[in-house]
């Protein structure tokens, strides 16, 4: 099978456009947006993977680097979370790279780093063939259940029939990558090249999906105005408004840190996106200033009727996640510092 010449030509035309893509979203696309930089990784992580596997089916074992199997099989750790955050990123239509995601990818970034340090595949291979492969394989699995809980809404779609091309692309993303995981779990013990050939497989299949469709710039671009969703009928918009508004009020979600639109737009059951299009064309506010809007009205409230408690304390007690994002976004909204602002009332 090493030698089968169609077989390597296969393979390795996956593994080359895989990179070149990946290179395209990471340097050279212009674009600037959250979810492209992360399907580069994702498809950067995956390349590396797949040529890992190549170079070890096509390359005799005497004549094998080992550090390049060391660093493909290291990509595979980060796979899961590529995917994961791709595919959040773009639900919830992000616009600047989270704090927290950074962090995520900067501790599995050092661990796989150490653990390579400290056990070298060169002098360790079998801990890493024996246990550490399938621990990286877990960590990818459970990242795929993750995606797979996020994309429950979209999959309720797919079956309802009221799929965009936007929904069917990202179950194209998801579904590809189970087949590639699967592939790989079936390759630790039967086929190892199997793992390859889906991988070009599913390449080429999204290839042609996404040159298929018509609305394709819904995947990798932001919508302009002007080709976005029709605007929401003032009838709808004002009950939803009204629903938001009982909804957020009657449970003090704005106090909530964490909360992302993607929650609010399940409890009122409409998309993300909509509840977006809802808050920017009627109140012409993005979802964090209309919840940063609830939770300076709480403060300015505590800043008036508690002033036992510490300005940081009323910060994080009006659901903003830190003191600076507190008085910054405070100043800008009411023009005074929230100290200035108490001392009114002293």
């Amino acid at each position: 099978m090493s030698d089968n010449p169609i077989l390597f030509f296969i393979c390795a035309l996956g593994v080359f456009n895989g990179f070149l893509v990946a290179l395209y979203f990471l340097f050279f696309n212009r674009k600037g947006r959250v979810q492209n930089l992360l399907f580069g990784l994702l498809v950067l992580f995956l390349s590396m993977r797949i040529g890992k596997s190549l170079y070890v089916i096509f390359t005799p074992r005497e004549e094998r680097n080992i550090a390049l199997i060391q660093v493909g099989l290291s990509a595979c750790f980060l796979i899961g979370a590529s995917l994961y955050y791709y595919l959040r990123s773009s639900l919830e239509q992000t616009k600047v790279f989270p704090r927290k995601w950074k962090v995520v990818f900067i501790i599995l970034s050092v661990f796989i780093i150490g653990v390579g340090v400290v056990f070298p595949y060169q002098t360790n291979g079998s801990f890493w063939n024996t246990f550490f492969v399938y621990f990286i394989y877990a960590v990818w699995g459970i990242y795929l259940l993750l995606s797979a809980y996020i994309l429950k809404d979209v999959f309720a779609r797919l079956i309802a029939k009221k799929a965009s091309t936007f929904d069917l692309w990202l179950v194209g993303v998801f579904v590809s990558n189970l087949l590639i995981f699967t592939a790989y779990i079936v390759g630790l013990f039967y086929l190892y090249f199997i793992g390859t050939i889906t991988f070009s497989i599913v390449f080429y299949a999204l290839l042609i999906f996404f040159l298929s469709k018509k609305k394709r710039e819904d995947i990798f671009e932001d919508i302009p105005e002007k080709y976005g969703a029709k605007k929401i009928a003032t009838s709808e918009a004002d009950g939803l408004l009204i629903e938001l508004k009982k909804l957020i009020e009657k449970n003090d979600l704005y106090k909530n840190t964490s909360i992302k639109i993607s929650d609010i737009a399940k409890e009122i059951n409409i998309t993300p996106h909509k509840l977006s299009q809802l808050l920017n064309d009627n109140l012409g506010k993005s979802f964090a200033a209309y919840m940063n809007s609830y939770r300076i009205e709480e403060a300015k409230k505590m800043l008036k009727e508690n002033q036992e408690f510490t300005l940081e304390a009323i910060g994080f007690e009006s659901g903003f996640s830190s003191k600076s994002n507190f008085y910054a976004t405070f100043k800008k909204e009411v023009g005074l510092t929230p100290s200035q602002f108490q001392k009114q009332f002293l």
